[in-house]
């Protein structure tokens, strides 16, 4: 008879660990295959429990496959692999927390302008009230119409593209568009991608089985023999305002890349336009797509930027000649974005309360970068460093004076409690005309804290 000693349950409940003891006795081979157990009443009055216990634990293993059940014959051991012992089970163990670490320069940091949350909050109410169960309603693949009309409305008054919502795929973050993007045009292509630049889009891509090429960017953006030398079938650029280097690509650059495109079967060109909307000198640039005339340009943009880091609410423009492609290849995906986030983010287009955001946000980096670039001239750094990058995006370049590497510059600044964020992290090739230059996400710096950060850089250089 099978004999367990019950009182060693720790709170777990009978039934529980009776199936436990069990289940531990067919794995350490202690009850042979074919064996027959005890039957559910003889084995309640043997341990003193209610026959429910038994029962509910005979039901758990019959489920597992542990057991067969034979109708007026008993419950039988089925033949499992076994081991001469159970292995150990050690008990869990609580995470170590990650050592905190207060830097008195982060250059890594992110930041951004405060979102007006009571705005935000408003309207996420008032998408509870009017939706209200249609909320837990499956969202189509590419997004909820109304954000995907809301979007559509914003690109043809602020960005000059005319798209139609069909044309509109809405998304958790790039990362998860580019995964779409190379699925939809093709793994057994070349992605050629600016260098300096992005990484993780090229990780994403090669990570997808695709071919990546490198192609070096200068001051009016990736360079044309590059691409052409490349054998890459679609290029990967942000033309408006290039990352990390800041280029931008200039009319005649852009006429030829789109020239390029359109001389080749299945060639494309992703256009990135993540932080377009900051420009502090003049107009924005206008984006590849609204000059493409011939379906070669797919337009991917983030509201992370625009709004929160945490607003995982990205898009992807689709040319028409890909959209039934798309609906044919990815339909079958679920969107990855919630309903709710999705409703008041359209409200939030449609109401006007986006552009002004983007007008007071302006207005707040601007005066960030100002301080920021105020700091840097008062002190003993500006004799060893330039500037260059500032009148657009959301950080410039520092190229500073030193002898110093990279690396020497990282591991000394590190020991002083400053964390470097340098162009040549971003290079996919050893470049030595961007060695020595930081990239400066002002947003996330405190002006208050730039004088002692820039004294100890000097001192390291």
């Amino acid at each position: 008879m099978l004999t367990y000693d019950l009182s060693r349950r720790e709170g777990a409940p009978l039934y529980d660990y009776l199936y436990r003891c069990i289940r531990g006795d067919i794995l350490a081979g202690r009850l042979s295959p074919g064996e027959r157990l005890p039957s559910k009443r003889a084995l309640a009055r043997h341990l003193e429990v209610a026959v429910v216990t038994v029962e509910n634990a005979y039901a758990q293993l019959c489920a597992e496959g542990y057991l067969t059940a034979r109708e007026k014959s008993g419950y039988y051991v089925n033949l499992i692999e076994t081991r001469t012992s159970p292995p150990p089970r050690p008990a869990p163990r609580p995470a170590p927390p990650e050592p905190g670490r207060t830097w008195l320069l982060d250059l890594k940091a992110a930041g951004g302008a405060p979102l007006p949350f009571s705005v935000w909050a408003r309207l996420t109410r008032q998408a509870l009230s009017e939706q209200g169960t249609d909320l837990l309603r499956p969202v189509p693949h590419n997004g909820v119409p109304e954000l995907r009309r809301a979007i559509s409305d914003y690109l043809y008054r602020f960005r000059g593209i005319s798209a139609a919502p069909e044309q509109i795929v809405v998304g958790a973050g790039t990362e998860y568009l580019y995964n779409l993007i190379v699925q939809l045009l093709g793994r057994e292509l070349t992605y050629a991608l600016e260098d300096p630049g992005y990484l993780t889009a090229g990780r994403i891509y090669a990570l997808n089985g695709a071919g990546c090429a490198s192609v070096p960017v200068g001051p009016l953006g990736p360079d044309l023999e590059a691409v052409e030398g490349s054998g890459a079938q679609v290029l990967h650029l942000s033309p408006s305002h290039q990352f990390p280097t800041g280029a931008v690509t200039p009319i005649a650059r852009r006429q030829a890349l789109l020239s390029w495109a359109e001389r080749g079967a299945g060639r494309y060109i992703i256009e990135d336009d993540y932080d377009s909307e900051f420009r502090f000198t003049g107009r924005p640039i206008p984006p590849m797509q609204s000059i493409d005339h011939l379906g070669r340009v797919l337009y991917v943009n983030t509201f992370s930027r625009t709004l929160s880091p945490s607003m995982r609410i990205s898009y992807l423009v689709l040319p028409l000649s890909l959209v039934e492609r798309y609906r044919e290849r990815l339909g079958f995906y679920s969107c990855t974005v919630p309903a709710l986030e999705q409703l008041t983010l359209a409200r939030f287009l449609s109401g006007g309360y986006f552009e002004q955001h983007l007008n007071r946000a302006r207005l707040y980096y601007r005066e960030r970068r100002d301080q920021v670039i105020a700091a840097l001239e008062d002190s003993p750094l500006a004799a060893r460093a330039r500037i260059s990058g500032e009148n657009a995006g959301l950080h410039f370049l520092l190229t500073l004076d030193t002898d110093r590497t990279d690396g020497e510059l990282k591991a000394l600044a590190e020991a002083r409690d400053i964390r470097l964020s340098l162009l040549s992290d971003y290079c996919a090739r050893p470049r030595p005309e961007w060695d020595r230059t930081l990239v400066i996400p002002y947003p996330a710096l405190d002006p208050g804290r730039m004088p002692a950060a820039l004294a100890a850089l000097v001192e390291i250089l």
